[in-house]
């Protein structure tokens, strides 16, 4: 059974850093490529950041490009999210997500995900 398991969140002023986890398991970690994705308030999800199975290549949004910086442990099955000077945009919840084709797989945002709150 798939586990993705997003932790980190919190409250934090404008400028301020996070750092998000996602413990993964039930699949072949090393196998897939990974996304975090955001909810913002009232609106839809959206995609955050891509890393490729080994971890060299990374795509962002263009609104995190030069704040965030998406890595992962293979060997401890986990995905990350760095993210600095942090926005009020940046509020929403975030959850990581396997690939599935060019996009993320929706089924792996049915969980809580992780908050972020960006308020000063």
């Amino acid at each position: 059974q798939v586990q993705l398991m997003e932790s980190g969140g919190g409250l934090v002023q404008p400028g301020g850093s996070l750092r998000l986890s996602c413990a993964a398991s039930g699949f072949i970690f090393s196998g897939e490529r990974m996304f975090w994705v955001r909810q913002a308030p009232g609106k839809g999800l959206e995609w955050v950041a891509e890393i490729s199975t080994g971890g060299g290549i990374r795509y962002y949004t263009e609104s995190v490009k030069g704040r965030f910086t998406i890595s992962r442990d293979n060997v401890q099955n986990t995905l990350y999210l760095q993210m600095n000077r942090l926005t009020f945009e940046d509020t929403a919840v975030y959850h990581c997500a396997r690939a599935d084709g060019s996009t993320w797989n929706k089924g792996d945002t049915g969980g809580q995900g992780t908050q972020v709150t960006v308020s000063s």
